[in-house]
């Protein structure tokens, strides 16, 4: 079955980078769309990014800016790359997959989303 795993995160500073990855265990180069979501103690579930098919992106106005998410349609793989973190970009970060067409719009929204990875911990202080 299709499987997707994140990995890269960690704890920084604030100011500081990380890149995070998702690996799929199928060809991404037919997904409809790819997302970053995150998930913060206590809170609910925020789309970061998403990217579709057609490399097109958006993103949460949050991380506009200093986040970008990228494709690697060679490898399979999603990344997220964050810059210039807050302490308010600490959650635990999921990449999701989906064929809803709803995806299209640009809306991450996570009801959209069918296949979700495990998490990657993410803290900034």
């Amino acid at each position: 079955h299709v499987q997707l795993v994140e990995s890269g995160g960690g704890s920084v500073q604030a100011g500081g980078s990380l890149r995070l990855s998702c690996g799929f265990s199928d060809d991404i180069n037919s997904i409809r769309c790819m997302a970053w979501f995150r998930q913060a103690p206590g809170k609910e579930r925020e789309g970061v990014a998403t990217i579709d098919r057609g490399s097109s992106v958006s993103y949460v106005d949050s991380a506009k800016g200093r986040f970008t998410i990228s494709r690697d349609n060679t490898k399979n793989t999603l990344y997220l790359q964050m810059n210039a973190l807050k302490p308010e970009d600490t959650a635990m970060y999921y990449c999701a997959r989906s064929e809803n067409p709803g995806c299209l719009l640009g809306i991450i929204r996570a009801s959209y989303f069918e296949l979700w990875g495990q998490g990657t911990q993410v803290t900034v202080s």
